[in-house]
């Protein structure tokens, strides 16, 4: 079954969504973001994504907003943002159902591969933020040299079966899929892919469907009605 997951993405403790994931560029849905999380339950979602926006980038975090979210239990919840220590990514398992690693996976694969070990490939999620076909890290501040598609198949040689693609350039533009990068990361990665970055409209979650993922995550284009959804099959 294919899956749109909404995005509740905190930043200063408000549920927002950034422009090409600048934090100057941002638009405030919910000044709690325990009421989004609320709302997309309501309506049905199975997943929500929560990301930590300021932890990302190093400047702070929202650590009480997200717990206050997944002590409802309302749905189940994965957490990312900031997460780059083994310790961390065991104590955030010990409330949420997945975490979401990215910066970590880069440096330190290794990390990687202890946590699926331990706590099994369903609770371990790694997300690859390309801009322009290498991968960003570090709230998308910083952009690597190394190409979206190995990292993709480095984490598949790690055990990962949780793969998360975000294409930067697109995220929270609306400015619609780009089928190309997310048709190489689909070739890189045979296992489960959620992938996000442009939607504009149910063609773009279509066209996700088309290109073999089994679901994604949307943000913008849900907080301002653009899709459907619930989704109707």
């Amino acid at each position: 079954m294919f899956l749109v997951i909404p995005a509740v993405d905190i930043q200063k403790g408000q549920a927002v969504r950034l422009y090409e994931g600048d934090p100057k560029r941002e638009t405030v849905y919910f000044h709690r973001p325990l009421d989004a999380a609320k709302h997309w339950a309501d309506l049905g979602a199975e997943w929500i994504h929560l990301v930590d926006l300021d932890a990302a980038l190093g400047n702070g975090e929202n650590r009480s907003p997200i717990l206050e979210i997944a002590d409802t239990k309302i749905a189940r919840f994965e957490v990312g943002g900031g997460i780059r220590s083994f310790e961390a990514a065991c104590t955030w398992l010990e409330r949420v159902e997945r975490v979401v690693l990215g910066t970590i996976a880069t440096q330190k694969p290794e990390v990687v591969h202890a946590l699926v070990e331990k706590f099994g490939s369903q609770r371990v999620a790694v997300s690859i933020d390309d801009r322009d076909g290498k991968v960003a890290v570090r709230g998308w501040a910083e952009i690597t040299e190394i190409a979206a598609t190995d990292l993709a198949s480095l984490m598949a040689d790690q055990g990962v079966r949780q793969l998360i693609y975000t294409d930067v350039s697109r995220d929270g533009t609306m400015l619609g899929v780009d089928p190309e990068p997310v048709h190489d990361i689909r070739s890189a990665f045979p296992h489960t892919l959620i992938a996000g970055g442009g939607v504009a409209t149910d063609a773009d979650i279509d066209l996700y469907e088309e290109l073999g993922l089994d679901g994604c995550i949307v943000g913008r284009a849900l907080y301002e009605g653009k899709v459907s959804y619930p989704r109707t099959a």
